[in-house]
């Protein structure tokens, strides 16, 4: 990125910006909110949402920060998990989760912690990547291989932590105080532009019939 600066923040801007958009479509967002990012990364949501507290988590922040000083200075940044926030019950009026949750060890914890720290009234935007069903087994199978020492690797199988369906997705949510009001998801589309493209290499033959990386995107309240 380095050169690029102006340009990447800009782009992170417009994108803050247009998310914002979506949740006062959905609810008012109070102008001195509270604002959580969980999974904040390397040029996350947080750093141009404006609100009166705002914060990254991520385990790497401390990391990012020395790497992107311009813009991770921008926000309170802490370095922790997101099946462990370090924050009390209700503590944000908004929080953010940006495709984080699939590269966790723990997704349904970190949604549970989310709900948890989302104050009554309080809005989520959540978005993750999901696949066809043939993803999670073969990575299943995958992890097995791999944790019996064996040293071969198969990366469209090993590109994410879980390999969520959008059913399983779904789950991540079952049974926790948020209420979704608005989902949407690129399956369709995602089908299609695998098979208009012209493989490349194994994996992407794979994706011509068996779709990966939709995007499943939710806005919830609590």
């Amino acid at each position: 990125m380095r050169g690029h600066e102006a340009e990447v923040m800009a782009g992170m801007a417009l994108y803050s910006a247009s998310v914002r958009k979506k949740l006062s479509a959905v609810t008012a967002i109070p102008p001195k909110c509270r604002v959580l990012e969980v999974g904040s990364g390397a040029h996350g949501l947080i750093f141009f949402f404006d609100g009166a507290e705002r914060v990254g988590v991520d385990p790497l922040a401390d990391h990012y920060k020395e790497l992107f000083p311009l813009w991770q200075d921008r926000v309170r940044t802490i370095a922790a998990f997101g099946e462990e926030l370090p924050f009390e019950d209700s503590s944000f009026d908004v929080v953010l989760s940006d495709n984080v949750v699939d590269h966790a060890a723990n997704p349904r914890r970190i949604v549970e912690e989310i709900a948890r720290v989302l104050a009554p009234g309080g809005v989520l935007y959540f978005t993750v990547n999901v696949h066809h069903a043939l993803y999670h087994w073969a990575a299943t199978l995958h992890a097995g291989w791999r944790a019996l020492g064996i040293p071969f690797e198969v990366t469209p199988f090993a590109s994410h932590t879980v390999h969520l369906t959008l059913d399983s997705a779904r789950q991540l949510f079952a049974g926790l105080p948020l209420r979704i009001v608005r989902e949407h998801n690129t399956v369709d589309e995602t089908k299609r532009e695998a098979r208009a493209l012209a493989p490349r290499h194994v994996g992407d033959r794979f994706k011509r019939w068996f779709f990966k990386n939709a995007n499943w995107e939710v806005i919830a309240v609590k």
